[in-house]
């Protein structure tokens, strides 16, 4: 499809989204919801997601030294926070993601910061499956019979095609047969890709997976803060239960997850009001809005320090004004 065609699809699935949300629901009352929201909680929410910015960091670190480029910590923290930004005003939640990888070139190979950056989100999502599938028999009474099924599917799902990912014999001997450009054998961009998604080894991969443990428990505590937030009465244990949906579903095309996280929770949010539930998804994309104007701030002083540093090397003199 068309990159124009496709941003402009992803306009339309959070515009519309959001018009159906506002339409089959009060939109007065989600508006009231969202004023009497305690700041408190929201803040708290925001700070940790900040903090979550620098352990993921961490992770993404973890990784790329198993592969043995030397990058800086700092240096990865700086772009998971400019990849913010750019998740956030992106039509994509994982617009970042590509940004990151494409930033992390000009320190080392292609191959290894798109493969590093996959196995970093792939190690995430599995870890989030996992400690979902521990506390979902604990949520049962709480949770429609339809969408236990639906987490059971897509937990099995992301954990046995995950093992299979990072494994990496048996897909290896699957599309060993196919094209160079298809096939994860060979010198073929996707081959040399996956060689970096599977050579970072099992030591640093099972590195990931500990710090996605305290990810992940940060991650589900932000969207209980803004559950909290909104008086929702949601308890921590069903938001553990349920993220790996959340996480999953920021792969529909939007701007931002703007639309889908708000007809998610009104969907699975049964014990809840429709319009709070719609507000809880406002309130948490407010977070990460906030969150991804930091990354901006983040971004904007790199850029006028490198500019800087640029025109001293060069002898020159920014323009007076």
């Amino acid at each position: 499809m068309d990159k124009r065609l496709l941003n402009v699809l992803r306009v339309v699935v959070s515009a519309g989204l959001l018009a159906f949300v506002l339409w089959t629901n009060d939109a007065a009352t989600i508006w009231r919801e969202l004023r009497q929201s305690d700041v408190r909680y929201l803040l708290a929410a925001l700070t940790l997601y900040i903090l979550s910015l620098v352990i993921r960091a961490y992770r993404w670190l973890v990784l790329i030294r198993g592969l043995g480029p030397d990058v800086s910590f700092g240096r990865l923290v700086n772009l998971y926070f400019i990849g913010q930004f750019f998740s956030t005003f992106l039509p994509t939640t994982y617009g970042g993601d590509v940004v990151r990888a494409l930033e992390l070139t000009e320190d080392t190979e292609s191959s290894a910061a798109v493969g590093t950056v996959l196995l970093d989100r792939l190690t995430g999502l599995m870890m989030l499956a996992l400690i979902g599938l521990i506390v979902l028999p604990f949520q049962l009474s709480r949770i429609d019979r339809w969408l236990v099924l639906l987490l059971l599917g897509l937990m099995l799902a992301v954990l046995v095609g995950g093992t299979l990912l990072i494994e990496g014999r048996l897909l290896r001997r699957i599309t060993s047969r196919l094209p160079s450009k298809l096939s994860l054998v060979g010198q073929g961009p996707l081959a040399k890709v996956y060689a970096a998604v599977t050579g970072c080894g099992w030591r640093a991969v099972v590195q990931a997976f500990g710090v996605s443990i305290v990810f992940n428990i940060v991650n589900v505590v932000i969207n209980w803060l803004c559950g909290r937030a909104m008086a929702t009465g949601i308890s921590l244990g069903f938001f553990f239960a349920i993220s790996t949906l959340f996480s999953i579903a920021g792969l529909i095309p939007s701007i931002g997850g703007w639309g889908v996280r708000e007809t998610l929770s009104t969907a699975v949010f049964g014990s809840v009001d429709a319009e709070k539930a719609a507000a809880w998804g406002i309130a948490l994309n407010l977070v990460l809005l906030a969150a991804g104007l930091v990354g901006g701030g983040v971004y904007l002083v790199g850029s006028a320090l490198n500019i800087i540093a640029e025109r001293r090397g060069t002898g020159e003199t920014p323009p007076v004004r």
